[in-house]
C-alpha cells in the first residue's frame, strides 16, 4: 500500500497548486491527479450536485488504488468533506479551508479578506472555521466569479486579468485589510499579479503548502509513506473529463510537468448513480 498513488482531484486545474506543493514536500509520492472538466468550474454548483461528482471521483480513485485522497478544491472540500470521510472511513482523506486561522495571526489592522466562491463561503466547512479562528478580527468575504474561468483559460496576466483582480481585491482594500487569503485552489496561479496590484505591505496566503506538509504527516502516521525500493522519479499520472489535448497543455504551462492525460467520461450506473468510466 505504502507505493500506492495519492489521489488529488480539483474541477479543473487549480488543483495543480496543491499538486505542485505535494510534488515539492514529497517528492517520493506517485500521484494521480483527476480534473472533472466536464463540470468546472464547482462553485456555482448546488451542494447536492457537488457531493454526487466529489463521491462518483473518489470511487473511481480507490477503484485505481489510490490510498489517500486529497480534495484539492476549496468548494468541493467545503461541501462534500463530510459525506467523503463517511463512506471512506478507512482511507485519509484531506481537504482544504481557507487560511483563516493563519491570517488571523498576521493581520496588524484587524481586518482580514478571503476570496472564493460563493459555494465555499456557503458551506458548514468555511463558517466553522471562521467562527473558530476569527474572534475580534473582521472577516471581509470577497465573492469571485469568474476568476477560476481565466486560469483555466490560461489568462494569468494581462489587462484583462489585472481588471478582474482589481475588482475583487479593491472592496477588501477599501474595507482595510491588510492580510488576504486565497479561498480557491485556482487562485494561485495569479498570486504573483495579485502581490503587484496590493504592493508588499499586504500578505497574501496560500493554503496549498500546509496542506501538503499535512498530508505528509497523516500518511507517516499511517505508515503509508513510499519507501524503498521507490524509482528515483515517481511517475505521476493524470485523468481528465474534459478535452485531454487541452488539458495537457495547461499542466505544461502551469506546473512544467510533461503529461499524456487518459479521458474520462461521466456516465450513470445501474441505480442512476453518476460515475466515471474510461472514454
Amino acid at each position: 500500500m505504502s507505493q500506492a498513488p495519492i489521489g488529488i482531484f480539483d474541477s479543473g486545474v487549480g488543483g495543480l497548486s496543491v499538486w505542485r506543493q505535494v510534488v515539492h514536500h514529497l517528492p517520493g509520492e506517485a500521484l494521480l491527479y483527476l480534473a472533472d472538466q466536464a463540470h468546472v468550474p464547482y462553485g456555482h454548483r448546488s451542494a447536492a450536485e457537488i457531493q454526487g461528482h466529489c463521491l462518483a471521483i473518489a470511487d473511481h480513485l480507490v477503484d485505481r488504488g489510490c490510498k489517500a485522497i486529497v480534495v484539492a478544491c476549496n468548494t468541493a472540500s467545503a461541501v462534500a468533506l463530510a459525506p467523503l470521510r463517511q463512506r471512506f472511513a478507512q482511507l485519509p482523506i484531506l481537504g482544504l479551508e481557507p487560511a483563516v486561522k493563519p491570517a488571523v495571526g498576521l493581520t496588524r489592522s484587524g481586518v482580514v479578506g478571503v476570496m472564493a466562491t460563493p459555494a465555499t463561503f456557503q458551506g458548514e466547512l468555511y463558517r466553522a472555521t471562521v467562527g473558530r479562528c476569527a474572534g475580534s478580527v473582521q472577516v471581509v468575504e470577497q465573492v469571485c466569479i469568474g476568476l477560476a474561468d481565466l486560469v483555466e483559460q490560461g489568462e494569468l496576466e494581462g489587462p484583462h486579468c489585472d481588471a478582474t483582480l482589481r475588482r475583487f481585491l479593491e472592496p477588501m482594500l477599501a474595507a482595510g485589510a491588510d492580510t488576504i487569503v486565497l479561498g480557491c485552489t485556482h487562485y494561485p496561479f495569479v498570486i504573483e499579479a495579485i502581490r503587484r496590484l496590493v504592493g508588499p505591505g499586504l500578505a497574501v496566503l496560500d493554503p496549498a503548502p500546509a496542506v501538503a506538509r499535512h498530508l505528509g504527516e497523516v500518511l507517516e502516521q499511517r505508515g503509508l509513506r513510499a519507501v524503498a525500493p521507490a524509482p528515483a522519479t515517481p511517475q505521476h499520472r493524470f485523468l481528465t473529463s474534459g478535452d485531454a489535448a487541452a488539458f495537457d497543455r495547461a499542466v505544461a504551462r502551469l506546473v512544467g510537468a510533461d503529461c499524456r492525460s487518459q479521458p474520462l467520461r461521466w456516465a450513470r450506473g445501474p441505480n442512476g448513480e453518476a460515475l466515471l468510466t474510461a472514454a
